[in-house]
């Protein structure tokens, strides 16, 4: 049903929200206590013995690899087989980040020696804005491809890569996108894994961050990427990331990387050089809470009993308050963190900076773009999770009423 606000109603409910005195934050795709408290269980484990399967002592150096249970884990988590993982401590950006370093100073397997400082990135976009960070401090340039509704826009990067020996690396978030929701088409994942490209050590950053993070239970397919690779004659060219950060704790969970056995030898002689070993106590803890795919698939589904309420909350809001007006579109995901919403073109910075005078805290517009800088100036990237119930319909509200009072001012409002 088409929304019916005036101007003025949303201008004296703005006003009402202001006397308020909020704080309501936004900024992150981050979970709320109740499902944190889903995990409760890790604070306890293992038990004093702290023995693995194999009967080594957990509490003791080594390890690179990582256990064999939680190596089990990591795998059933990225669908992937077991022998490709390695596991590491709580946050998959860190072995993003080891793994381009290392490129940059040392080079990967089947390259010429290291990564230069032109080293140029393929960004899709919107896109997640720590990976653009990184990429960034480690001084490479950020190309920006667009996002499709099936993935990145395939003839861009088959464009970009095909000529030119300096575009060295694309990240893909290929399960429910962050922000947009998309989950890559097996059209996408062949097209990526056989494009032809000029640089011979050209990787695929495969960050599947939200691999089982399904709000319903039709769960969205993603084609197995490293078989992909494999079978077109390049295992090599993918590195696939995943976490337990929004399956568990965010700050004490364990991470993977999942690759070919040259990138695996090459990264853990890397490793071996700033490590002894990681948490492994930590890892034999989520290897009991979590001990199959069963257990994931059933710990997650408690997860989206409690998350995909909000997601539906705000999406009726946004409804209520601005369906058909023609001034903001949103996405509808069935899973991942996050819901990608579009403002007409140049009001999207206005929109989060007035919104923030009423206390609701979003992520900053342009964040999902390289640089910060959205050319469109339209993007907002909405966080649900974290917020309770109560908090999060006020702030949905309070971001529909800034979206419609810009608009207004923008004299893009001729029906109101």
């Amino acid at each position: 049903m088409p929304a019916t606000i005036s101007v003025a109603d949303a201008a004296a409910r703005f006003e009402a929200f202001q006397r308020l005195g909020l704080n309501l934050d936004m900024t992150r795709g981050k979970p709320c206590a109740e499902q944190l408290d889903l995990s409760g269980e890790l604070l306890s484990a293992p038990g004093a013995a702290g023995r693995a399967n194999d009967g080594s002592d957990t509490r003791n150096y080594g390890g690179l690899e990582g256990l064999s249970e939680a190596r089990r884990l990591l795998a059933d988590l990225l669908s992937v087989d077991a022998a490709a993982v390695v596991v590491g401590d709580n946050a998959s950006l860190s072995l993003m980040y080891d793994t381009f370093s290392e490129a940059m100073h040392r080079g990967v397997p089947g390259g010429e020696g290291p990564w230069p400082r032109a080293t140029r990135v393929l960004c899709p976009v919107p896109g997640y804005d720590r990976h653009f960070g990184l990429a960034a401090h480690l001084g490479c340039e950020l190309v920006s491809v667009e996002m499709t509704t099936e993935g990145p826009d395939l003839d861009q990067v088959r464009a970009l890569v095909a000529d030119d020996p300096a575009v060295k690396a694309i990240f893909c978030v290929p399960r429910y996108s962050n922000p947009t929701g998309v989950t890559y088409s097996d059209e996408i994942v062949e097209g990526l894994a056989n494009m032809p490209t000029a640089a011979t050590d050209f990787r695929i950053v495969w960050d599947n961050a939200y691999a089982v993070h399904h709000l319903y239970d039709d769960e969205v397919p993603l084609a197995d990427i490293l078989a992909a690779c494999r079978a077109a004659g390049v295992a090599d060219r993918v590195l696939a990331f995943g976490s337990t950060s929004k399956v568990t704790l965010p700050g004490s969970g364990i991470c993977a990387l999942a690759a070919s056995p040259a990138n695996r030898e090459w990264f853990l002689a890397n490793r071996a050089m700033r490590t002894i070993g990681p948490d492994k106590i930590n890892q034999l803890r989520h290897a009991q809470l979590l001990p199959d795919a069963g257990a994931v698939r059933a710990h997650m589904r408690r997860h989206a009993e409690i998350i995909r309420p909000k997601f539906e909350a705000v999406d009726a809001i946004l409804d209520a308050e601005l369906g058909g007006l023609g001034i903001a579109t949103w996405s509808r995901p069935r899973g991942g963190y996050f819901i990608d919403l579009d403002t007409r073109d140049g009001c999207a910075r206005d929109v989060v900076a007035l919104a923030g005078r009423c206390g609701v805290k979003l992520t900053p517009a342009g964040a999902t773009f390289p640089y910060g800088q959205d050319p469109r100036d339209r993007n907002i990237r909405v966080a649900p999770t974290f917020p309770p119930m109560d908090e999060l319909r006020q702030a949905a509200e309070i971001l529909a009423l800034a979206i419609v009072l810009i608009a207004a001012e923008r004299d893009l409002l001729e029906s109101l």
